[in-house]
This record gives structure tokens, C-alpha cells and sequence, in this order.
């Protein structure tokens, strides 16, 4: 169901429930209870971005032949990328990095070592800012925006692709990538990488449930991250999957 029709019937039933409040003398509790419930559901919906309630993103390829998987990483570029840059290699491995605008302004070369390497890099707005999910749509066009606008100035790419920071997504952002055209990334595994301190329950939230056609996400500005990818690949291959690019995982167009 689009989210305005449920918002109209969200309203109509409030009012109903406020007249019958009113008329037959129910207690007052039911209608704050159930404008508690769904704001709990709203706040659901926005920060689980494989829900595609607001917009359709990329999470997972369940249809394609291949037994592989896609590894991308968010949060750069840093000077962890570079290490992270040269277990990929060593692996013979292509993958997505989401870059944060001011990240790519602080670090220029990185971002242009990602691409050089085989990489492709995405849109993961601006300041990464905390407070994303208050911003107003031209707040939100103006932070996809500007990492655009750097990522070309730097290294002559236009990304077409783009993860919301915390995967929150709401109407603001929906009219946002209406304008800008920018395709969502989600993933189908995300092991917390950014907020768990051991390296084991990492690996096993990634790769008990493992299965073709599915995302990874991990975070390349987090130290933990080179070790644990060391081992994730040395997993995947024994357990006979390929690592393909994000792009390639789901046939669309990484740049315009």
C-alpha cells in the first residue's frame, strides 16, 4: 500500500475513533494508543530499507545462475580503504564503496585509487549526517547533491547509484531520488560491523545463512573490517562462491 493512501486512512480512522471517543464514551488511552502505534510503525519502515516501502531498492539477486554474492562497503574514503583496497586485489576481488562527500574531499586520491583499482563507488550523501532522518526533501537533495557534484569534479564519474546513511528512507528522500535518479543499494546481510567489537560474530552474522545472489555490507572507515575480509574471502571460496560487482549482481549501470 503507497504510504499517502495509508496516511489518508490513518487520519479517517483517528477521527472515527476520536467521534466514537466522543459519542459512546470510549477511553481517551485508544486513540493515543494507536497514534503511539503507528508512529512505531513509521519509524519501522524508514530505517528498514529492504522493506521498500518508500522507494524499490537493490538488496538481493535470488534469480541469478551464478553462485556468487556482492561485497560493498560504506563510510569512505579513508586511509583503511587502501588496505582494504589491497586484500581486494590480492583475492581478485571487485566491489562497491558508498563514499561520503566530505570524505572524498578530504582524501581525493583514494576515491580516485577505488576507481583505478576496478571498484565502483557510490553515493552515500555528504556529512553522513545524524540527523538525516529530519532533513527536508531539498535537505536530502542537497546532500546526494554535493557528493555527486565532487565525486565528478574529482574523478570525472557521475554515480547513479546511491545508499541512504543508516538505511533510512522516508517521503522526504523518495522526493528527493525523484528528482536527482539516483537507483538505492540496500543489502540483504548486514553484520553491524560499525557498532561489534568481535571479529568472529561479524564473520558468522555474514556467513551462517550465506546464500547466491546476496549483498554484504561492511564499513571500510572501520580498522576490524581488513582482517575480517581477509577471512570472508577465504570462507567464500571454500565454500565455492564467486564475488561479483554490486553492478554486475544486479545488471544496472554503476555511472551515467
Amino acid at each position: 500500500m503507497k504510504y499517502k493512501y495509508l496516511n489518508f486512512l490513518v487520519i479517517f480512522f483517528a477521527l472515527g475513533l476520536g467521534i466514537l471517543i466522543l459519542v459512546l464514551g470510549w477511553p481517551f488511552w485508544l486513540l493515543i494508543f494507536s497514534l503511539l502505534v503507528y508512529i512505531a510503525f513509521q519509524i519501522t519502515v524508514s530505517t528498514n530499507i529492504r522493506w521498500n516501502y518508500f522507494v524499490k531498492g537493490f538488496h538481493k539477486n535470488t534469480g541469478m545462475a551464478e553462485q556468487a554474492v556482492g561485497l560493498s562497503f560504506d563510510d569512505g574514503p579513508v586511509e583503511n580503504t587502501l588496505r582494504i583496497l589491497e586484500v581486494l586485489d590480492r583475492h581478485a576481488v571487485k566491489a562497491a564503496f558508498f563514499c561520503i562527500g566530505e570524505n572524498i574531499k578530504t582524501n581525493p586520491e583514494i576515491f580516485k585509487e577505488i576507481i583505478k583499482r576496478g571498484h565502483i563507488v557510490g553515493n552515500h550523501t555528504y556529512s553522513h549526517s545524524k540527523f538525516l532522518g529530519i532533513f527536508s526533501r531539498d535537505g536530502w537533495l542537497s546532500e546526494i547533491k554535493r557528493c555527486d557534484e565532487i565525486a565528478k569534479d574529482i574523478a570525472g564519474v557521475k554515480m547513479e547509484l546511491f545508499r541512504p546513511p543508516f538505511g533510512i528512507l522516508n517521503p522526504k528522500t523518495k522526493r528527493a531520488l525523484k528528482i536527482t535518479g539516483h537507483k538505492v543499494i540496500g543489502w540483504s546481510i548486514r553484520p553491524y560491523d560499525a557498532i561489534t567489537g568481535s571479529e568472529d560474530l561479524i564473520l558468522k552474522r555474514i556467513t551462517k545463512n550465506i546464500e547466491k545472489g546476496d549483498l554484504i555490507l561492511l564499513h571500510d572507515n572501520m580498522d576490524k573490517t581488513v582482517a575480517i575480509l581477509e577471512q570472508l574471502l577465504v570462507i567464500l571460496k571454500e565454500q565455492n562462491f564467486g564475488v561479483v560487482r554490486p553492478d554486475e549482481l544486479f545488471d544496472i549501470n554503476a555511472y551515467t
